[in-house]
């Protein structure tokens, strides 16, 4: 069987039918979750994949504040730049100091570039 593609234009989506309408209006929200849940396709998302995926939108907002790319960002905060790219893209699960750090970074973003700046003092 040969593989057919088909690429969706954002600005014009395709249209549902009267039918399929009233038929999607008609369905309870537990047949909704039971036919969400069935589709092999779209699989729910655990509860590590949501706190990944919310941390992440925390970071890219974090870094947006500050109008940086993600390399420019992970130099001038000393943040490996792999792993702010997988923090960002959901695949891994930052710590709590790294998540406090950016809370401070989102804040603060002048400050603690002055702070990184200045030569360590023993």
């Amino acid at each position: 069987m040969a593989t057919t593609r088909y690429r969706l234009d954002p600005s014009n989506p395709p249209k549902l039918s009267e039918e399929t309408k009233a038929r999607l209006d008609a369905m309870t929200p537990a047949e909704i979750e039971a036919n969400a849940e069935a589709d092999p396709d779209n699989p729910p998302i655990t509860d590590e994949e949501f706190s990944r995926g919310t941390v992440a939108q925390f970071v890219k907002m974090v870094r947006a504040r500050t109008g940086l790319s993600q390399g420019a960002f992970a130099v001038r905060f000393r943040i490996n730049a792999g792993r702010l790219r997988d923090i960002e893209q959901g695949r891994s699960m930052p710590d709590t100091a790294f998540l406090a750090y950016l809370r401070v970074i989102q804040h603060e973003p002048e400050a603690v570039a002055r702070a990184l700046k200045e030569p360590m003092r023993g």
